[in-house]
C-alpha cells in the first residue's frame, strides 16, 4: 500500500533560502529515480513565513526507507539540516479507503 511521507521545514532567512536551492533541487532529482517513488508536491504555509511542507508519496515504507538511509541523501539532508538550524521533521502517513479506521493491533 503506497505512504505519504510528510516532511516540514523551516526556514528564517532568505540568504539560507538561496542556498538550500540547489541543495533541494538534487534532493528532488536524485528522489525521483528512486525505486518506489511515485510523486511529491511542495507547499508554502500561508499563514507562517518560511514553513514549507512536502508530501511525498511511495509504493512501500520500505522503498521510502531505502532512500531516507541512502548515504547520498544523508549527506544532503545533514547539509540541509545545517543550514536551517534544526532537524528536518518526518511524519507517516497511508491512505485510508472508505473512512477512518481504527488500527487495534493487540488491542481489544
Amino acid at each position: 500500500m503506497a505512504v505519504c511521507v510528510i516532511i516540514r521545514r523551516s526556514v528564517k532567512d532568505k540568504k539560507i533560502a538561496d542556498k538550500l536551492v540547489p541543495l533541494i533541487l538534487k534532493l528532488r532529482t536524485k528522489a525521483i529515480v528512486q525505486p518506489g517513488y511515485i510523486t511529491a508536491q511542495t507547499f508554502s504555509s500561508l499563514a507562517v513565513e518560511g514553513e514549507y511542507l512536502i508530501i511525498s508519496t511511495w509504493n512501500k515504507i520500505e522503498d521510502w526507507n531505502r532512500w531516507m538511509n541512502n548515504e547520498e541523501r544523508l549527506a544532503i539532508q545533514k547539509k540541509i539540516d545545517e543550514l536551517i538550524g534544526e532537524k528536518t521533521q518526518y511524519q507517516y502517513y497511508e491512505p485510508v479507503i472508505g473512512g477512518i479506521m481504527p488500527r487495534f493491533e493487540g488491542k481489544i
